[in-house]
């Protein structure tokens, strides 16, 4: 189980993408989101929760704290935030378990899960570099949202896939989102 929590950065994209991705696969998910990432979904997508619900295996709400995924008893194998806004991003960092998401990522990193926080923030501030710090050298990886070009993308679609690919990649997970660098130039 994988769980993939949708914040309301932008860049709601990425997380619906993986969602799709993930359900391609026949991956178990369980999906969290948050009330912002709700208006985000439908402002840059035209999507709705009940959208994302159907891409994954379970629902839990944002706000409910005694939802499964909040205890460490409940097993899910890695924790993946995105888009993570730099409010859950230091929530995190801080040990504020605050909501479902906060609290799932809390419990990932206490339990040594693999968490992956995709921040989608530019220009960032010192404090938010600090607090991505302190989420790796609690073992969580930071993988912002950051396309490459070297496989030369022709369309937007191709950009969103090089982010998934490389948060599958982190995961474990094979994929063939992008053309991968072979020290060649193409």
């Amino acid at each position: 189980m994988i769980v993939v929590a949708i914040t309301g950065a932008s860049g709601v994209i990425y997380g619906k993408r993986l969602l799709e991705v993930l359900n391609g696969k026949n991956i178990d998910t369980a999906v969290v989101l948050t009330d912002p990432a709700k208006i985000i979904l439908e402002y840059e997508l035209n999507s709705t929760e009940e959208d994302i619900k159907d891409l994954a295996t379970e629902y839990y709400p944002s706000k409910d704290l005694t939802t499964a995924i909040n205890s460490g008893s409940f097993k899910f194998e890695s924790m993946v935030i995105v888009p993570c806004t730099m409010k859950t991003l230091s929530a995190i960092a801080n040990g504020y378990a605050n909501n479902a998401v906060t609290r799932a990522a809390d419990v990932a990193l206490k339990e040594r899960r693999k968490l992956v926080v995709v921040p989608r923030e530019t220009p960032l501030r010192t404090v938010h570099l600090e607090n991505m710090v302190e989420i790796s050298r609690e073992g969580g990886i930071i993988l912002p949202a950051m396309p490459g070009f070297y496989h030369l993308p022709k369309k937007p679609e191709d950009l969103i896939d090089f982010v998934v690919g490389k948060i599958l990649d982190v995961l474990g997970i094979d994929n063939h989102l992008f053309r991968r660098w072979t020290g060649e130039m193409q």
